[in-house]
């Protein structure tokens, strides 16, 4: 199953799932503001994501 993502894919999983758990630490540690600030970052890096792989299946067609 992952030999079909490429570097840049798993990269930007990772990104996001490194936001997630930072987001959720700030926010369990009393910093609410700030870690649902950074959660929001989670859902635009995999969109990111999303679009990169648009692009690129727009190119080989």
């Amino acid at each position: 199953m992952f030999k079909k993502f490429t570097t840049a894919d798993k990269l930007l999983f990772v990104a996001a799932l490194l936001s997630l758990i930072f987001s959720e630490i700030l926010y369990f540690n009393g910093y609410k503001i700030d870690g649902a600030f950074i959660g929001l970052w989670v859902p635009s890096i995999l969109a990111f994501g999303i679009y990169l792989k648009l692009l690129k299946t727009n190119k080989n067609d």
